[in-house]
């Protein structure tokens, strides 16, 4: 597994180890404009489970990779928590903000997965 797949798997096991909800990555390499390789955008109920979302993430990266994320934005309030990787930026949403930003549609030349939920 390359360094950059094991960043992107732990990611998305920190998500899904706090049971994060509808989980896309986007993969923005190669397309013009743009500032990483990857989205990884999922959600969380509540600021409570938004802010131990990025906990989790920021915990198993640790474990899995010894990376740190370069900035975290949006902990005080929880309802955004944005995380950088370099390469991969993580947005946490509360529902109803993902659905008004509407990241997952920016790019409609990307390629985007969707990673199954675990409940």
């Amino acid at each position: 597994m390359t360094e950059k797949n094991a960043l992107l798997q732990s990611i998305i096991e920190g998500i899904q180890e706090k049971k994060g909800k509808n989980i896309s990555t986007i993969q923005l390499k190669g397309i013009s404009g743009t500032l990483c390789d990857y989205f990884v955008i999922c959600e969380g109920n509540t600021p409570t489970q938004v802010s131990a979302l990025a906990d989790s993430i920021d915990e198993i990266v640790k474990k899995n990779t010894g990376e740190n994320p370069i900035r975290i934005h949006g902990q005080q309030k929880a309802e955004w928590i944005g995380m950088d990787y370099g390469n991969i930026i993580v947005h946490i949403f509360l529902p109803e903000l993902r659905s008004f930003y509407n990241l997952d549609n920016l790019w409609e030349d990307a390629r985007i997965e969707h990673i199954p939920s675990i409940d």
